[in-house]
């Protein structure tokens, strides 16, 4: 494909979200698979060692947060400038975007190896629990680096529009995880049975794999984007840029691991298996919803594009076709959780005691389906445009300013049945808030 000829200048906008929004709802609902696959098999070691990853999960969110951060800042910068045929400096942001991400790595690596053991213990006294916490998480985050490449070389292959290429990174990671996670937790075919190490174990590795196929298909396939180091300086401008997106996009994707974190505080007094159905809640909603991830995540470059070249016309189309598309979405997950929520909750061996708090809450919570999705999606078109604050004020609405001090006050004075209605006012409020600002930022986009 030549330069000139890139499919998101002159493919019509409806074919070309499909053709680009596709491949990453694949690869995302691969991805939520798999952690569900973790989930399913922790389950049958025991109940306080689903609750010890459902307590880890706050802190894997945080790695993939500043990972997706930087690599989603990275990824608008580069898109734009692909637009603009501004090749040089295409390979100085990615050259920069690489350098950054490996050293936000290291500060997670440090703090695996040092405090595992204490963060597992500030968030549950049951000491069983922390202990299984511990192992889990000091693996997960020891060996992180290869979850923060694996991000970089995707979103590098996204900016040039490889979505293709960038899901079959990710299915050999995700498809590497799901085989060993059996074989390392239980001991099949003769390896250890490692317990909840080996779902550890099983993740990184997959990780790792995927980001080595991640970098061999950016070297050999990826003419748009390359990483070449000689000559290179380090410009605080671009990292500025880089951040201008991704610094809100890393508050917006720490926001949930904040809330889990808060609403499993709330949850704990009143009982572990709440915690572990908390978690297992959100193991399917990103499951269920990871298509809308995946449609936002392709808006981003088209919009960031088609910014670069100046084409309103196309970007006003994209705002038009992936609305409806993300509303019909919504719909499909809304109706799966109000039909089977038990059904779903079976999956990961739910005790009666599980099942009978979390049935009700599961349709209680995705009435709010709709309005989620909508603000996810507007929040990325936003980044697009160049301004991530949008998406970033919209998060913090849905998950934290409204939902926590809500879920606090019923639980205290209504009872833990009440808890997940605090999602309805907070997810009201924010797409309200996103509809209005993606509509004035449409009018007047950053530069």
């Amino acid at each position: 494909m030549e330069q000139g000829e890139n499919k998101m200048a002159v493919m019509p906008v409806g074919r070309l979200l499909v053709n680009m929004s596709v491949p990453l709802m694949l690869s995302l609902l691969i991805q939520s698979l798999y952690n569900i696959v973790d989930g399913v098999f922790v389950a049958r070691l025991s109940e306080n060692s689903l609750t010890a990853t459902s307590l880890a999960y706050p802190i894997q969110v945080l790695m993939i947060t500043v990972s997706v951060g930087t690599a989603i800042g990275v990824n608008s910068e580069l898109s734009r400038l692909i637009g603009e045929k501004n090749f040089r400096r295409v390979t100085n942001v990615a050259v920069t975007g690489l350098i950054l991400t490996v050293a936000s790595s290291l500060v997670f690596v440090i703090v695996g190896a040092l405090f595992a053991g204490q963060i597992s213990r500030a968030m549950t006294p049951d000491e069983e629990i922390a202990t299984l916490c511990t192992q889990y998480l000091r693996i997960c985050m020891v060996l992180c680096p290869a979850i923060f490449l694996e991000t970089m070389f995707q979103r590098f292959l996204q900016a040039s529009g490889r979505t293709m290429l960038s899901m079959v990174s990710l299915i050999v990671g995700a498809g590497t995880n799901i085989v060993l996670d059996p074989i390392l937790i239980f001991g099949y075919f003769g390896a250890p049975a490692m317990g909840i190490r080996g779902a550890a174990v099983a993740t990184v590795v997959g990780q790792w794999l995927g980001a080595i196929t991640a970098g061999l298909l950016n070297t050999f396939l990826n003419h748009e984007v390359k990483v070449r180091f000689k000559h290179y300086r380090m410009s605080g401008r671009i990292v500025g840029r880089i951040y201008r997106i991704g610094a809100p996009t890393m508050v917006t994707n720490g926001l949930p691991s904040v809330m889990v974190a808060a609403m499993n505080a709330i949850l704990m007094p009143y009982s572990s298996t709440a915690v572990a159905f908390f978690g297992v809640y959100y193991k399917l909603q990103n499951f269920l919803l990871m298509p809308i991830n995946g449609l936002g995540q392709a808006c981003l470059p088209i919009i960031s594009f088609n910014f670069g070249r100046g084409d309103t016309d196309r970007i006003n189309k994209v705002f038009r076709y992936s609305i409806p598309a993300t509303i019909i979405i919504a719909l499909a997950a809304t109706a799966v959780f109000l039909a089977v929520p038990g059904a779903l909750l079976g999956i990961f061996s739910a005790s009666s005691e599980m099942l009978a708090l979390g049935v009700p809450a599961l349709r209680i919570i995705s009435v709010t389906f709709i309005c989620a999705c909508v603000t996810v999606v507007l929040g990325y078109c936003a980044s697009g445009l160049g301004n991530g604050i949008i998406l970033m004020i919209g998060t913090l609405i849905r998950q934290f300013v409204l939902l926590i001090p809500v879920a606090y006050l019923l639980a205290k004075f209504a009872g833990i049945g009440f808890i997940w209605y605090s999602f309805w006012p907070a997810e009201v409020v924010a797409v309200v808030f996103m509809i209005i600002a993606t509509g004035r930022l449409k009018r007047s986009p950053t530069q």
